[in-house]
């Protein structure tokens, strides 16, 4: 199957140029464009052959839910990802009555997003190809896909969300503060951190408190705001 051309819709500039790593760094995946607003999205769906939007839901001119309908107003089938920090359950619900294949929290790591467009393209691929279901186990798995987190050995998955989502609060967390928060040890908190920072999603900086010592090591979120 030719590579899936996705567009990235994002109004924060950083945000978007992360997201549009993440989609070059998979696989079977390539970003064709960013677009910062629903205008530009839903002319950039009108004149490029897109396969799935990564799309925002807070946008400056409009509410991502509404591009989706308009999208479907004019006949554009493209399958759509919400990639936002909205957690309402409403917003959720709403996302799915309309289509919305994948319901993605900011901030993420890039595991998180990788796992939910390979389990996309799996299904993808299976629908092309004119494969049928076999019972009702694997229909269940078609609309509710599994999503099991290939991070490194030894970490979790929903821990390393839990991490994310931290470092997404604030900048500079200790991972003696991390610890604290997430109920681990300091050492757990600081290999999730570490692996964060290796991948290039968190800053390593040291923090002063003025007192005798050597300085801690703190990490902020970088790819995402």
């Amino acid at each position: 199957m030719p590579d899936l051309r996705v567009l990235v819709v994002e109004d924060d500039p950083v945000a978007a140029e992360a997201h549009r790593v993440y989609v070059d760094r998979l696989p079977g995946f390539v970003c064709i464009g960013l677009a910062g607003t629903a205008a530009r999205a839903l002319h950039v769906l009108s004149q490029e052959q897109i396969d799935l939007v990564l799309l925002d839901m807070n946008l400056p001119d409009g509410h991502g839910l509404d591009v989706v309908r308009r999208m479907r107003a004019a006949g554009n089938q493209t399958d759509v990802v919400a990639v936002t920090a909205a957690r309402e359950v409403a917003a959720v619900q709403a996302a799915a009555r309309i289509g919305v294949v994948q319901y993605v929290l900011k901030p993420f790591a890039f595991e998180t997003l990788r796992d939910r467009l390979t389990a996309y393209a799996r299904q993808r691929r299976a629908a092309e190809s004119g494969q049928v279901v076999a019972d009702q186990d694997e229909v269940d798995r078609l609309l509710h896909p599994a999503t099991s987190s290939s991070v490194p050995k030894g970490l979790a998955g929903s821990v390393l969300d839990r991490v994310v989502t931290l470092l997404g609060d604030r900048e500079g967390w200790t991972a003696e503060e991390v610890a604290s928060s997430i109920g681990t040890s300091r050492i757990t908190a600081r290999r999730y951190l570490e692996h964060l920072a290796d991948q290039g999603q968190a800053l390593r900086t040291q923090r002063y408190d003025g007192r005798s010592g050597r300085p801690k090591v703190e990490y902020s979120w970088v790819s995402e705001s």
